[in-house]
């Protein structure tokens, strides 16, 4: 039931007073009970109501069955749909129902006329409708002078209301003059007021005629005030509009409404007010002297001045930020510990590296905090590490994105001389977090821009500087800022295109990517109760075998990070979804056969064996933004004049490599047992695959090299076997980078030998144990070892 019961809209209808004794009718004891809404009923009083409500109009069928006679309640909560016994008043008024219409929309109209006070004993029914015991209520009155000269001015009071209110008609002040019974007169009056119901029902409720009559002298001394008070600010405002002050006549009665009131202008109000919150938010002196100055600005502009709220506006910012609030660290180290576990499993160099923040924090007040970077492929966990380190320690945590980013105005914000200018970004964030010292992370800070707006990048140096940032200008506050308590994180794909010196702001932190065993554990503990929560799947629907795990690593992903490896199990969560809504409950464990049932056919296939089974095609390992990649050299010849093709998409770097590999064999041929002169009568064409993606850097050089002499001595290259090093023409293999991502790519694509620079060994403590024991590493210093180790036995079978 949504409409209510109600006050009739048309006001000359709204309450009627009767001249005869209603008194003297007998009401029964049991009653049914009709709630109301926001009206009170008043013995005597006639009052139209519009019933809708199913339990409503159950009443009222059953009064016009009988005697119609009801009681009429009033409900304490106006919105209460459908009230409990506990929700009605326990006063309300015997009526009975004088006339009825029904409407097309089943609601129906009546009116009733109230004839006795009533107090609600005991509810005998409370379903389908209410029906109680009631006991009739009389006024209690003594005749005296004192109640009869109360009359009287209650009388007069209520005669200067109605000939000042526009909404009651004057025939009102005759009625009462020609009542003489005290407690009729009060009745009348408080039915045509408009007052709170529960100052209504107050007066309902009061059965001692003389104290009703003063509480109704006091409610009509009001409503007197606030009428003539309305009619004065009508006359003081009509006086002073003129044609061009019309725009103003909202306005200048407001300020005449607050005068009466002794309130003052609202402009003293707004300033006291940020005053206040200026008191409260413990201002530095340099903040606080700003602050100041624009507040007695402020109480020199006219509101009417646009400059009014430029000020106002900076005065609010300057006042709502978190000046002296911050949050206490938690400084638990075994709690921080076990927080980042449940979280993340592995990355320990960056875990280790947050412990020991913590332990200095512990020892050490307030120590400057580090700028942390970390560097990784996509996927790989960088944006949710910072969020688990906020909640291993305890603090807010605050994300701005940096990619596209390409105006300074963004770090430091806008002067105030531009229209809707605002703080920038890092300040926004700092008032939207509420403290002082959250943990804010700065993704991808390898992607900002630069264009005629200026340089982010150079805005972020201060931001970035333990040693400056508690100085920090915004342009737009325009008085200094503390961050050094802020705990910056910034995240990015690539270190080479963050400037030289922001970067050496921050402390570099690598995640090179996971190994096949990590992303194995990582999926058990958080990929599938994650995919299965999303996807409405609980304990004992669906469950994944190890075989059926590894299989969608190896074949269905490709990546250093686990974003595809998620979208895959939530693929396979899907369609088991899926299955129970079409009435297959049964369990389904995802081994191999279910995941090529579900994804289709395998997406990616090892193709090491296949490619190197011919001469002239050697495996090199090569780094990318999105972790590690095995490569394809392939070489072969023709008969020509010394000519050397080179293709795939190469750069300089890697074309002046192929050329250094080229005169290396050449100058070797005959230890390789090639002719001296084998190049004479033969052109070289030497191919990378993949021709649409751009590569380049000087790692290929032994790969190129292995490549070359494999194609010229018939030897195959072994298929198990990936390399990388740069080579001179002397034959030296040095040192290069990238090997921890190189490594886990080779070991994603089946390779388990690796032929490394000797330099390179250091690099081995990145590499996980457990790989470590299952591949072989091969460290060289020649390309003479390389070839030695990498092409098979003349006249071997190939593989």
């Amino acid at each position: 039931m949504s409409t209510s019961e109600k006050e009739p809209e048309a006001k000359e209808e709204r309450f009627v007073a009767v001249e005869e004794d209603v008194s003297s009718v007998e009401v029964p004891e049991e009653l049914g009970i009709l709630p109301l809404r926001g009206v009170v009923i008043f013995p005597s009083a006639i009052v139209p109501l519009l019933i809708s409500r199913r339990s409503s109009l159950k009443v009222v069928e059953e009064a016009l069955a009988g005697d119609r006679m009801l009681g009429v309640v009033g409900q304490k909560n106006p919105e209460d749909e459908e009230p409990g016994v506990e929700a009605l008043y326990a006063y309300g008024t015997a009526g009975r129902i004088l006339k009825m219409l029904k409407y097309p929309d089943n609601s129906v109209r009546i009116l009733v006329q109230g004839l006795r006070r009533i107090e609600l004993v005991d509810y005998i029914q409370v379903t389908p409708c209410f029906r109680a015991r009631v006991r009739l209520l009389s006024d209690a009155s003594q005749p005296s002078k004192d109640l009869e000269a109360l009359q009287t001015h209650v009388v007069a009071q209520f005669a200067k209301f109605v000939s000042l209110s526009p909404y009651l008609p004057d025939e009102l002040q005759v009625v009462v003059m020609n009542i003489k019974d005290p407690g009729r007169v009060a009745d009348l009056i408080a039915s045509n007021l408009n007052i709170s119901v529960e100052e209504k029902q107050e007066l309902l409720s009061t059965l001692e005629v003389q104290a009703r009559l003063q509480k109704l002298s006091v409610i009509l001394s009001r409503e007197l005030e606030l009428v003539e008070l309305g009619q004065k600010i009508q006359t003081q405002v009509q006086s002073e509009l003129t044609k061009n002050q019309k725009e103003f006549y909202l306005r200048q009665q407001m300020r005449a409404i607050q005068k009466e009131l002794g309130e003052g202008d609202s402009r003293t109000v707004d300033i006291e007010e940020l005053r206040k919150k200026m008191e409260a938010a413990q201002l530095p002196q340099e903040a606080r002297k700003a602050a100041e100055n624009e507040l007695d600005r402020l109480r020199m502009i006219p509101p009417e001045s646009a400059e009014h709220s430029v000020v106002r506006t900076y005065l609010e910012w300057l006042v709502n930020l978190p000046w002296a609030i911050s949050t206490a660290d938690n400084l638990d180290i075994p709690h921080a510990r076990q927080v980042l576990d449940e979280d993340h499993f592995d990355l320990d160099k960056i875990k280790d590296r947050i412990l020991e923040y913590l332990a200095v924090r512990k020892l050490k007040k307030d120590p400057k905090s580090p700028i942390l970077c970390f560097v990784g492929p996509p996927g790989t966990g960088k944006t949710s590490l910072g969020r688990s380190i906020a909640r291993a320690m305890g603090r807010k945590f605050v994300r701005l994105s940096l990619g596209g980013v390409r105006d300074e105005a963004e770090i430091r914000g806008h002067r105030r001389t531009y229209i809707g200018s605002l703080p920038g970004r890092i300040i926004q964030n700092i008032r939207n977090a509420g403290s002082n010292n959250p943990l804010f992370m700065l993704d991808e800070v390898d992607k900002l821009g630069t264009d005629f707006r200026g340089d982010p990048a150079s805005a972020l140096l201060e931001v970035l500087d333990p040693e400056q940032n508690n100085t920090f200008v915004d342009h737009y506050l325009d008085v200094p800022f503390d961050l050094s308590r802020v705990m910056f994180v910034t995240t990015a794909n690539l270190l080479d295109p963050i400037p030289p010196p922001l970067r050496d702001r921050m402390e570099v932190i690598e995640l090179a990517g996971y190994t096949e065993e990590e992303k194995l554990q990582i999926a058990r503990r958080h990929l599938i109760p994650k995919q299965m929560r999303e996807n409405g799947l609980e304990q004992g629907q669906i469950s994944f075998t190890d075989e059926g795990l590894t299989h969608v690593i190896r074949h269905y992903t490709r990546e250093a990070g686990l974003r595809n490896l998620e979208r895959e199990i939530g693929a396979l969560c899907r369609k088991v979804a899926r299955g129970i809504t079409e009435g297959h409950t049964e369990p389904v464990t995802i081994d191999p056969a279910r995941v090529h049932d579900f994804l289709g056919a395998e997406r990616f296939l090892s193709e090491v064996a296949e490619r190197t089974q011919e001469p002239g095609v050697a495996i090199g390992m090569a780094w990318t933004p999105m972790g590690g990649e095995i490569m394809f050299v392939e070489s072969t010849k023709m008969t020509g004049k010394k000519g050397l093709t080179l293709t795939g998409h190469l750069g300089d770097v890697m074309k002046e490599s192929a050329q250094a590999a080229l005169s290396y064999v050449r100058a070797r041929a005959e230890r390789l047992g090639i002719a001296a002169d084998f190049f004479e009568n033969l052109d070289l064409h030497i191919h990378v695959p993949a021709g649409a993606v751009p590569k380049d850097g000087p790692s290929a050089g032994v790969t190129i090299a292995t490549s070359l002499a494999s194609l010229l001595t018939g030897r195959v290259v072994r298929h198990d076997i990936a390399m990388t090093g740069e080579i001179t023409l002397r034959g030296k293999v040095l040192a290069v980078g990238g090997i921890k991502e190189k490594v886990l790519g080779a070991r994603r694509a089946g390779i388990t030998t690796i032929i490394m620079p000797k330099r390179n060994e250091k690099d081995l403590e990145d590499i996980p144990d457990t790989m470590r024991r299952e591949m072989q590493f091969i460290f060289v210093d020649t390309i003479d070892q390389v070839l030695d180790h990498a092409l098979e036995p003349r006249n071997a079978p190939p593989g």
